[in-house]
């Protein structure tokens, strides 16, 4: 493809899966030049994260176990026939009708409703409801799942500005015209190339460099 630049579609945030969240985080802040805040653990999915604030309203997490919970007797969603790890797994997407969502025609990519919280490590409680992520991630994580953050102030305004934008996202896919069509059903305009399925991201620095995840 040539260097044309997409419209972003709606993203909530990116999510970077790493075996190991320090390293994985060792490794990111290296790469981008900045430094990720501790986000928190997910109870009973046996995960945990750091984020990065990409702009307002958006950010990316690098989530992977957390050695302390035990992992869930069905395994890390996040590493379950997926690419290697470390990857940009899948994306975020945000919605204030979830229920409409899920029970419209691309129900089938979508998982159940799920609310769920966790506590940051100041000791406040983040809630959210979202459409749990399936398993395998439909269409290599191309297709987002739906996240409604309710009452909850979104987790980017309490994340310092790095000065790290999100400056596109576009996928990959054999099939591009009926991913595309997919998604369109689920409301989400999105360039979608011939290739290997997965998604690539375009993050700009205040320094102008562009960095590929």
């Amino acid at each position: 493809m040539t260097g044309r630049r997409w419209p972003v579609p709606p993203v909530d945030h990116l999510v970077y899966a790493v075996p190991d969240v320090p390293a994985g985080v060792a490794e990111m802040e290296a790469r981008l030049g900045v430094s990720f805040s501790p986000g928190g653990s997910h109870p009973g999915l046996g995960t945990r994260n750091a984020l990065l604030r990409l702009g307002d309203g958006v950010y990316m997490e690098v989530v992977g176990p957390d050695p302390e919970q035990p992992t869930p007797p069905d395994g890390l969603w996040l590493a379950d026939g997926g690419p290697v790890l470390p990857a940009l797994v899948t994306w975020a997407s945000p919605s204030s009708d979830l229920k409409s969502q899920a029970a419209g025609p691309a129900r089938g990519l979508l998982g159940p409703m799920r609310s769920m919280s966790r506590r940051n490590d100041d000791g406040s409680v983040l809630s959210w409801t979202l459409t749990m992520p399936v398993r395998p991630l439909p269409r290599a994580g191309i297709v987002p799942f739906f996240i409604d953050w309710g009452d909850s102030v979104h987790p980017s305004a309490a994340l310092p500005d790095a000065g790290v934008r999100l400056t596109g996202l576009v996928a990959r896919h054999p099939e591009p015209v009926a991913v595309a069509g997919e998604l369109a059903a689920l409301g989400v305009e999105m360039h979608v190339e011939r290739g290997e399925p997965g998604l690539r991201a375009t993050l700009q620095r205040r320094d102008g460099t562009r960095i590929l995840l």
